[in-house]
């Protein structure tokens, strides 16, 4: 498979969806401008807590807050490298022009490489 998958999990005050969606968007548009093929978010609706592992667990969400499941497909690994110093050096991305509605400090990331795509 020629491509390399950026996954996230995060979690997202409730009351801030719309402000949320909104960051979403403009951010998208800037990693689209820098190479990523597809930025997907997802709004939690069926995540359960856990006993010994779970989304909620992994992000440390509270009572009021919904857990965000994000993937982001890169041409290639070499090309998210590439990439990412650009990504965040851009203005669009900073606080004061683009706030993240979510603390950061919880958010989970890593790179995978696709093994399986049916």
């Amino acid at each position: 498979m020629s491509y390399y998958v950026q996954g996230f999990v995060l979690a997202v005050p409730t009351a801030n969806k719309d402000a949320f969606i909104k960051h979403a968007r403009e951010a998208a548009e800037v990693f689209k401008e820098y190479g990523v093929i597809k930025c997907v978010e997802c709004w939690g609706d069926d995540v359960p807590d856990g006993v010994h592992t779970s989304f909620p667990m992994a992000v440390k969400a509270e009572a009021d807050e919904t857990v965000v499941f994000s993937w982001y497909i890169w041409p290639s690994k070499e090309a998210l490298d590439a990439a990412m110093p650009k990504v965040m050096e851009d203005p669009r991305l900073e606080p004061a022009n683009n706030p993240m509605p979510f603390d950061g400090k919880r958010l989970i990331y890593g790179g995978f490489v696709p093994v399986v795509d049916i």
